[in-house]
């Protein structure tokens, strides 16, 4: 039942998108804003029909090659042990970009609202979102923090998802925070940077401690 309501959401979702682009169709400008510079400024258009198009396209393939992972996930990297965290992340996805449609039509239709503050909240609550659910994922080549590091150790993976999954909730508190204050964008954009990088980093640190390499071994 819970596998029906989470494909009953998503799909909920990407037919709202579509349905709300079509029905908002001749307002929409030609060509359609699509890209913001970091002081919210647009930098980028798209002409129609892909302008307007872009982001429930985008949800559609994104839902669609996640329903296909598990299915083509290898012998010994399966996701059937975490399907239901690997459910919530994916539905986490579809509505980022939900919202995200909502905004771009929201401001293109002249809404009082400004992309580099709305932008990182709703980015800040995704990332708390998947950083809640990390440390639940196990190791799989699809979904994680996927170095040569965390895939060749089960420990090393599990540690380096428990501190990632802490990082993320953290990067996204500060990406929330700096939205709502209007703070510089350079803030949010160092805290998602170090949120994602220093687990890649543990990760070799941590494998080299636990697990050596071959050539230290060797002398």
């Amino acid at each position: 039942m819970k596998s029906i309501r989470s494909e009953a959401v998503n799909i909920l979702l990407i037919a709202l998108s579509f349905a709300i682009v079509i029905y908002f169709w001749d307002r929409l400008p030609d060509p359609m804003p699509t890209h913001w510079g970091a002081k919210g400024q647009v930098n980028g258009w798209t002409p129609k029909p892909w302008g307007p198009l872009i982001i429930p396209l985008m949800m559609l393939g994104i839902y669609l090659l996640f329903l296909a992972l598990p299915a083509i996930s290898p012998r010994g990297f399966r996701m059937e042990g975490f399907i239901k965290v690997f459910r919530i992340l994916r539905c986490a996805m579809v509505a980022m970009m939900f919202l995200f449609n909502l905004l771009i039509i929201a401001i293109v239709l002249g809404a009082p609202l400004k992309m580099e503050r709305v932008l990182p909240v709703i980015i800040g609550l995704s990332l708390m979102v998947i950083g809640n659910y990390l440390g639940k994922v196990s190791r799989n080549f699809f979904v994680g923090i996927r170095t040569p590091w965390t895939l060749a150790s089960e420990e090393v993976w599990l540690r380096t998802h428990r501190l990632g999954g802490r990082l993320f909730v953290l990067g996204g508190m500060v990406m929330i925070i700096a939205g709502v204050a209007g703070l510089p964008v350079a803030i949010w954009i160092v805290a998602v940077a170090l949120a994602s990088l220093t687990p890649m980093v543990y990760s070799y640190f941590l494998y080299r401690r636990l697990e050596g390499f071959k050539g230290e071994a060797d002398n």
